[in-house]
């Protein structure tokens, strides 16, 4: 019996002296021998590093932060150049999974863990076309200055600017949808910041009561409040 409770009471000093954290980023890294790798978050509009790991042979490693509510991180590469490369990813309490590779660091990341993440992927893959479709119409757009193209100028401006338009109704029609994520009020407070007040007022007001409670739901809010102050 002696030995059963000495037993017992070792695993709650053990259990009791390892540290606990909201979340867990584990990490790996396909070819990466050295470098630093740093977790970062905003905090107060800066954006703040929360944890970093060394890294000298071991391409996989954890790193740590305390969290509220779901937000999102940012994960940078320092290779010891003057190249530096980010990975955005939404995380909640609990672990996230990172693979990636020293490569394409950025481009190759695939990312598992909470929810919040998998409604962002959604709305970067609509994204990532409508961009592409950009790309497109800037090089139209100098192909048509070097001939001198007027009209075909013209034309692309204002293909442009619909398609300006039309990436900001998809993002707050998307963040409408997704009222009851805390993706919606990070996306109106960082990709349609500037849109129209009424746009940011309604996808304010849609947000469900968890959603409000949360970091960029209260921020939102705020947000907004300021704008109207200033009217």
């Amino acid at each position: 019996m002696k030995n059963i409770a000495f037993f017992i009471l070792s695993l709650l000093i053990i259990s009791c002296g390892k540290e606990k954290h909201d979340l867990i980023v584990k990490t790996h890294v396909k070819g990466l021998k050295k470098g630093i790798v740093y977790l970062k978050k905003v905090v107060d509009t800066n954006l703040v590093t929360v944890d970093s790991v060394v890294v000298n042979g071991n391409s996989q490693f954890e790193l740590y932060s305390d969290i509220e509510s779901p937000e999102a991180f940012y994960l940078y590469l320092d290779k010891n150049s003057k190249e530096e490369d980010r990975i955005t990813f939404f995380a909640d309490k609990g672990i996230t999974e990172i693979n990636t590779t020293l490569k394409n660091f950025a481009f190759d990341a695939k990312i598992t863990g909470s929810e919040q993440q998998k409604v962002l992927e959604e709305y970067l893959t609509i994204m990532s076309r409508l961009n592409n479709n950009d790309l497109e119409l800037i090089k139209e757009n100098f192909e048509a200055i070097k001939e001198g193209d007027t009209a075909k100028i013209n034309k692309i401006k204002k293909d442009y600017d619909n398609s300006i338009k039309r990436k900001y109704l998809y993002t707050v029609n998307f963040a409408l949808n997704n009222k009851d994520s805390e993706v919606a009020p990070y996306l109106a407070l960082t990709e349609i910041y500037n849109a129209k007040l009424n746009f940011l007022d309604t996808i304010n007001k849609s947000l469900t009561p968890k959603v409000k409670a949360s970091k960029y739901g209260k921020e939102l809010d705020k947000f907004i409040k300021q704008i109207k102050a200033k009217e």
